[in-house]
């Protein structure tokens, strides 16, 4: 019954207008993903994702092939699907390099770049049961209609299409981090591996995303924004829902509210000494009067992450002391921000920001001259170069 209730309801849409309902059987292509067509109140004609246009995915694919030796193939696979029990799922998040160059956000693919073919990609094929349990996805179709490939073939083809392209490559470059045995058991590429003519493509395809579009920006600045605003209406919700867990809920709440899709990772929330574990995640614990708060959080809004972290006492008002750490941590924060530009490295940012907070937590009193914890509370070594 509930399947039928469901195919139903696929045929047939409610809509109002003007204060009544219209019932309609209008339907559009499904790519499993959202396209203009699907979603136009988040996409705009010409993007493949929104915020990132057809003609900027097209460049980048073009500006790999640029950096990819002469006569050399490029394969991405897409992230694998990661299950929560036998039959669920957990949320999917794509692999970024197969994404940055293709745009689907969907499991199963596997996409071949090459002077010699373009963008070629490889796509999952489905069944009537998978589409009834979920739902549509992107086939052999949407390759060159929704993602602008040159060439697109079924998964099953991949035995026959896939080892006449390495063999007449020179050096195979693919994504190590989600090689998958559809093409890594080709007797082509474990010959190629054999002779030393494979390397991991991610090298070339950071170097690529090391310079943001300004669409990127614009996708980068709209997630740190929504990030900073979801974390201030949590420091305001603090006050009265002193836990951690909480705190952690909120967040997310007023992220996805915002657009966000997910969060960036998963929430630090730690009160009190729970804030010196680096990572701590556990987030289900009280925050006691006095102590203090720390919140490392981000969001993520599609495909591009935030990152922030923020520390405050939820329950009363920074001591002196914990005032005078907070203003010099404040200081050298805004001193390196000052130190971000060409020519200068993040180590080297890194390296004069330890050495500002070795020097001010001497003059505070955190430190003694010699390293050591007057009150017998912190490790020395922890205020060292890996601070």
């Amino acid at each position: 019954m509930q399947i039928l209730m469901r195919k139903l309801l696929q045929r047939i849409s409610c809509r109002q207008v003007n204060g009544r309902r219209v019932y309609s059987t209008k339907k559009f292509v499904d790519s499993g993903q959202p396209t203009p067509a699907s979603h136009p109140q988040l996409m705009k004609e010409g993007e493949i994702t929104p915020g990132i246009s057809a003609e900027e995915y097209i460049s980048r694919r073009k500006r790999l092939l640029e950096i990819l030796p002469e006569n050399s193939v490029a394969i991405l696979a897409a992230a694998p699907e990661k299950m929560m029990t036998d039959v669920v799922p957990y949320p999917y998040r794509q692999d970024a390099n197969y994404l940055y160059i293709t745009g689907c956000q969907q499991p199963g693919g596997v996409a071949v770049l090459s002077h010699e073919c373009g963008l070629c990609m490889f796509m999952p094929e489905t069944s009537a049961h998978d589409v009834i349990w979920k739902g549509q996805i992107a086939g052999v179709d949407a390759a060159p209609e929704t993602f602008k490939a040159d060439k697109a073939y079924p998964m099953s083809k991949i035995q026959e299409i896939l080892p006449d392209m390495i063999g007449r490559s020179s050096k195979l470059f693919h994504n190590q981090e989600t090689a998958v045995q559809t093409y890594t058991n080709l007797e082509a590429f474990q010959k190629a591996d054999f002779y030393g003519a494979v390397r991991n493509l991610s090298r070339l395809t950071h170097e690529l995303r090391w310079v943001k579009s300004p669409a990127e920006l614009k996708l980068m600045r709209e997630s740190a924004s929504i990030g900073c605003q979801a974390l201030l209406q949590t420091m305001l919700h603090s006050k009265s829902h002193p836990y951690e867990g909480l705190l952690a809920a909120k967040f997310e709440y007023e992220c996805k509210m915002r657009g966000a899709q997910r969060m960036a990772f998963n929430p630090v929330v730690g009160g009190g000494p729970n804030a010196a574990v680096i990572h701590y995640s556990r987030n289900d614990q009280k925050i006691d009067d006095g102590d203090l708060v720390l919140m490392d959080v981000g969001c993520e809004l599609h495909g591009y992450v935030s990152d922030m972290t923020r520390t405050w006492p939820p329950c009363g008002s920074f001591s002196s002391l914990e005032e005078a750490l907070y203003d010099l941590i404040l200081q050298t924060n805004k001193e390196c921000l000052e130190l971000c530009m060409p020519g200068t490295s993040l180590l080297q940012i890194h390296h004069y920001s330890v050495g500002m907070l070795r020097k001010g937590l001497k003059e505070i009193g955190i430190v003694n001259s010699d390293g050591t914890d007057p009150y017998n509370e912190l490790n020395p070594t922890s205020i060292g170069d890996n601070y």
